[in-house]
């Protein structure tokens, strides 16, 4: 690629990561980005990214790039069984994201896409089929099935990256009015979130219809599997 149009490419990117931050991804308007970016042609996404999905996509794909090689030298080391060390390994590389302008508009994206992470459905989403972070995600699905009923594995970590993407989204906007060091925040939400993910099961939610009903197919899978 010439190298004008690689630094046309980059100016649309980071304006398209900046609007889409601040203004939503719905709602920031193609016109505005492309002019935030220095260009006069409203054509110039598509050009470069073929639409305004792909903008979105290629952002998103930035910033998984970035943390890559931190996740991946952590899944070298890391200890399938041990709850928070996996869940430290997920969440370290995308709060140093915090620490760049970049970063900061990045994670107010993914906070707007979580919802799309595909927990519960048992899908990967394409933009991090085998990438390091799916898995992680992978692991940290093995380690809560270990003590917990599918289900209930599945949704708690669910909200566990709702949660995640809030928290990081709301302290990008918060530079300078925030409470705890950089360190001890990330520190802190790794703390919370392996609580959370950990919680007792209440005896309600135990005998609730949803779980008895998962136990009975763990259990009948079991015993299809002993009879075979």
């Amino acid at each position: 690629m010439p190298r004008d149009a690689r630094a046309t490419r980059d100016s649309l990117r980071r304006a398209g990561a900046r609007l889409f931050a601040e203004q939503g991804i719905d709602a920031a308007r193609t016109r505005d980005i492309v002019a935030a970016a220095g260009q006069a042609n409203d054509s110039a996404i598509t050009y470069h990214f073929g639409s305004r999905r792909g903008l979105l996509e290629e952002i998103l794909r930035a910033g998984v790039d970035r943390m890559e090689p931190a996740r991946e030298a952590a899944l070298a080391t890391l200890d399938a069984t041990d709850l928070r060390a996996i869940v430290a390994a997920i969440v370290e590389p995308i709060a140093d994201e915090l620490l760049t302008d970049e970063g900061r508009d990045f994670v107010r994206i993914v906070v707007q896409v979580a919802g799309q992470a595909g927990i519960r459905s048992h899908t990967v989403p394409a933009l991090i089929e085998g990438a390091a972070i799916a898995r992680q995600l992978d692991l940290l699905g093995s380690c809560c099935r270990a003590f917990l009923p599918e289900p209930l594995a599945l949704e708690r970590i669910s909200v566990v990256i709702a949660f995640l993407t809030a928290a990081l989204a709301d302290r990008a906007t918060t530079r300078g009015r925030t409470l705890l060091s950089h360190e001890a925040f990330a520190t802190d939400l790794v703390d919370m979130l392996t609580a959370a993910l950990n919680a007792p099961v209440s005896a309600d939610l135990a005998e609730s219809a949803d779980l008895a009903e998962s136990a009975g197919l763990a259990e009948s899978a079991e015993l299809t599997s002993r009879l075979g």
